[in-house]
């Protein structure tokens, strides 16, 4: 059976497993936290990040979200996640990028930074600087998705897409960390409360990082 290498709060880890929950992988989850080296996990990733899925009978390991994602997208026929022409595959993989490049570096990123690791690694306080510009910049990403839901059906098009699955990953961390400001918001909300009644996705939202509450809307599927 596959194992994850993951830890709670990392969303390309989430991506992942919603990947996986929608493509109906079996997998158990091996909770990794890459500050701590592990050369153990090193030597199975030199770049020291999550997530890391392994199959220790085949002697399968892949890395980087998107190489698992695309790995099972050919593997597997059930569930297409990156579907249609080779125009509407390409607007998938172009919101895939801008989710993990832009939503993760000006906010999912640095919320991880001031929230968790100094938190938990460092035990400094956060830079309120950076929290208010963070979340600042997080309404200007739900803006954009109110403006692709106001076209589209899904992110991407008409189906359910890896657009999605990437952009849910994210925001649950943002949320997670108190982050998103969901008011005036009714098309993202909308569709996030979708994404949030899924199975793939209720199998993390009852999940707790140590010492760190989530809002109190954060596993409710109606933000209520």
């Amino acid at each position: 059976m596959w194992q994850l290498f993951q830890f709670p709060l990392c969303p390309f880890s989430r991506k992942v497993r919603l990947m996986l929950g929608e493509k109906g992988v079996e997998h158990g989850l091996v909770r990794e936290s890459p500050w701590l080296k592990r050369d153990e996990f090193i030597d199975m990733n030199p770049a020291g990040q999550t997530p890391v899925l392994v199959e220790d009978s085949k002697g399968t390991v892949l890395i980087d979200s998107n190489a698992i994602c695309e790995y099972f997208e050919e593997t597997i026929d059930r569930a297409p996640m990156i579907p249609g022409t080779a125009v509407n595959r390409a607007e998938v993989r172009r919101l895939v990028a801008w989710f993990d490049d832009r939503l993760y570096g000006e906010v999912v990123g640095p919320l991880i930074e001031e929230r968790m690791k100094k938190r938990l690694i460092s035990r400094d306080p956060p830079d309120t600087r950076v929290l208010r510009e963070a979340m600042k910049v997080a309404n200007n990403h739900l803006d954009y998705i109110d403006y692709l839901l106001d076209h589209r059906r899904w992110l991407a098009g008409p189906v359910l897409s890896l657009a999605d699955l990437t952009a849910a990953a994210h925001l649950s961390v943002a949320d997670y960390l108190g982050g998103i400001d969901w008011r005036g918001h009714k098309q993202t909300t909308d569709w996030y409360a979708v994404m949030k009644s899924r199975p793939s996705f209720r199998s993390f939202l009852g999940e707790r990082m140590e010492v760190i509450a989530p809002p109190t809307h954060y596993d409710k599927v109606d933000f209520f």
